[in-house]
């Protein structure tokens, strides 16, 4: 006979824990930085990303720098509140994963598209400097994104 080191009622309880960290955890993140957005220091801090990257530097020909940030932290608040809503209306919850995917992976383009993202004073690759492990994080909030709209889709077809 084995003995297993959890049964799996307290699995269960331990995915539903982590589910709601993941969850409400992005959620958390996507309304603070989208909130920083509005703010003069962040608005100039991702003009730099948005104007080196050659998917998103023509926003810059439409929108001033401020209008454009405040645009991006709109977009950040609607997919966390979408994506709060899950308990409710799963298949919203789907749209604001779907809207996390989209921005997160806008901002690890930067990783390739940036200069200084490696700190060449600390000998370039795989250093990293501020800017890099800032977009950094965003692979793990891409991987969670993923991982919540895999949930909301679960729960809306039951």
């Amino acid at each position: 006979m084995t003995t297993q080191l959890f049964d799996s009622a307290r699995q269960n309880k331990i995915d539903a824990g982590a589910g709601l960290v993941a969850r409400y955890g992005l959620a958390i993140v996507l309304i603070w930085y989208g909130g920083l957005k509005f703010m003069d220091y962040e608005a100039r801090g991702i003009a730099p990303l948005v104007s080196e990257s050659p998917l998103m530097s023509w926003v810059y020909e439409i929108l001033s720098v401020h209008a454009f940030a405040a645009l991006l932290g709109l977009f950040e608040i609607a997919a966390a509140v979408l994506l709060v809503l899950k308990p409710w209306w799963p298949k919203l919850s789907i749209g604001g994963s779907l809207l996390a995917i989209m921005l997160f992976l806008a901002t690890i383009s930067f990783m390739f598209t940036t200069p200084g993202v490696m700190d060449p004073s600390a000998g370039g690759f795989p250093a990293l400097s501020l800017e890099g492990g800032f977009l950094m994080k965003d692979i793990a909030l891409l991987g969670i994104s993923i991982w919540t709209l895999a949930d909301a889709m679960r729960t809306s077809q039951r």
